[in-house]
Formats: C-alpha cells, structure tokens, sequence
C-alpha cells in the first residue's frame, strides 16, 4: 500500500509538472568552421547566433576554440584575457541583442599568474556571464602512428565544476575530453542536472569510434540530455575535427545531429522525460552507496 501512495503521488507531480510547466526548451548548435583569422571567427560565430535566435533558438551552444584554431601551438596567440576579452564581450553583446542564452563553445584564455586555461562561458539573455568553467582534464594523448597530442604542454586545467540554470532546470559543463571521465557526469547528475553539454573537438582518430558513443553514454548512465558541440571539419587544418554536433535524450537517443561540414542544427529538450525515465527506470535510486560513491572532493 506505501509503495502504491508513493507511486500515486510520484506520477501526479509529473503530470502537474507537465501541466502547469513549459519543459521544452529550443536548442541550437552552431557546427563552425574555425580559421585562423580571429575576426572572421567571432563575425561568422555572431551571424550563426543570430540566425538561430530569429529561428526560435533559445539556448545557442558553439563548439570548443571556436575563435582559434585548436592546437597547443595556438593557444597562447590567440588567448585573451578573461576580464578583458573582445570574443566574449561580443558575445555578451548578441546575447542581449537575441535575448537567448548562450554557452560560448570555449576560447582560450589568459588568467592569473599568466596561465592559460580552455574555458567556457555562458551568458544570459541580458549578456551577463553565468557561469565559467574551465577544463578540467587537458587532453594529452599518444596513439602511435595516428596521432600524439598534449594541451598540458601549453594550458593549465581547471579544478571546479561549474553549472547553471536555463528555465528552471540546471545544466552542467564540460569541454571535450571531459567527457570520457562518468564520474565527473554522475556528479553533475546529483547535483540536479537535466542537461550538460560538452563543446568539444574529437579528431578523426577517436571521433569515429567514441564521439556517439560517449554522448549516448554520459545520457544514458545519468538519465539526462546530452549536448556535443564541434567545430566543422576541414581537412587543409593541422587538427582535423570530426564534426557531427549532437543531442542526445535520456533515453541515448540521437534527438538531432550535424554532418561533417559547417551547419546549425536545432532540437528540443523535453525536460519532463527526465523525470518520467528516472521513475520508469529508477537506477539512480537502486544505486548501493553503501558499497560504492563517488565524492565531489573540489568543494
């Protein structure tokens, strides 16, 4: 009988949620094509965001180093200042102008003691910042023969997690490689989250095989919406990014997804299957945290 009363009064609250609450939210993914001319990035990026809020976008996400070219030798000539930033405070600028919210893909930036960090930033529909998040875990790599990389050469990483919140449900971040790394999604997941979103840069060495992959699998382990935003794909660029943007729904269903070459894509989040799948399916719940935890020691 208790566990009847529960269920009962578990499906009303989300049948009134979903009443008496607008849950769906129009995303847009800017897929860029980043050059080496900054100016020209920042403009087409602004073109983009503005194209997609007279769509009807309400979150516009673009991809990681969307003002630079990836690459360690890169970052330091094209980082800015995060207090002082012309890329961000343009974006800022259109964010007010559109009236949506935007999470900034991530630029490279020069912080305290002369650092440099991948960072994300977020704005509101006013063009204030949000939220700041700065990459956690730098992507260094060496798979022989196919391709060696390593960001800590030139960037430092970031030691907080960051989340905001978007019509009254609460987004996490997280910047390419991150998403390889559940535990980090598991607590953005118990921190509330119904979304993260990851810009990101796969390469065609990893992104064919773990990019859908690892999408599917943060939203599928969580019980939430996933966001991958890429750069587009050009071939003639010293670091070739896979492309294919996309959004994933709880259930690691593929909502909308880009190809390989520069295009917006737009879909909607129903934030209301994020509560009808975790009560359908309730692993969070049936966890054993007496056995196994994961601590968010950054606090």
């Amino acid at each position: 009988m208790l566990k009847q009363v529960i269920r009962s009064t578990f499906q009303y609250k989300q049948v009134y949620r979903t009443m008496t609450t607008d849950t769906r939210l129009k995303v847009a993914l800017c897929q860029l094509l980043v050059t080496k001319d900054k100016q020209h990035n920042i403009k087409n990026a602004v073109t983009k965001i503005r194209d997609a809020a007279d769509k009807g976008a309400k979150l516009v996400v673009l991809p990681e180093c969307f003002n630079s070219p990836y690459g360690s030798n890169f970052f330091p000539e094209y980082a800015e200042d995060i207090n002082n930033s012309e890329t961000l405070d343009t974006i800022a600028q259109v964010a007010k102008e559109k009236s949506v919210h935007i999470i900034a893909g991530s630029i490279p930036t020069r912080e305290q003691e002369e650092k440099l960090y991948n960072t994300s930033v977020v704005f509101d529909p006013t063009g204030s910042r949000i939220a700041t998040f700065r990459k956690v875990h730098l992507f260094d790599i060496n798979v022989p023969g196919r391709i060696v990389f390593q960001e800590s050469k030139t960037l430092s990483p970031g030691n907080e997690f960051q989340t905001f919140d978007i019509e009254d449900q609460k987004v996490g971040l997280g910047i390419c490689f991150d998403i390889r790394f559940p535990e980090m999604a598991q607590l953005y997941q118990r921190k509330g989250c119904s979304l993260i979103v990851y810009p990101g840069a796969f390469n065609m060495t990893t992104g064919p095989p773990h990019w859908e992959l690892l999408a599917r699998a943060r939203a599928v382990d969580n019980q939430l919406f996933v966001i991958v935003c890429s750069p587009a794909r050009d071939v003639d660029a010293s670091y070739v990014a896979y492309g294919h943007s996309m959004l994933v729904d709880p259930w690691g269903a593929k909502v909308t997804e880009a190809q390989e070459g520069e295009e917006t894509i737009f879909g909607e989040i129903d934030f209301s299957k994020v509560d009808e799948l975790r009560g359908q399916i309730p692993s969070i719940q049936n966890k054993r945290n007496d056995l196994y935890n994961v601590v968010d020691t950054s606090l």
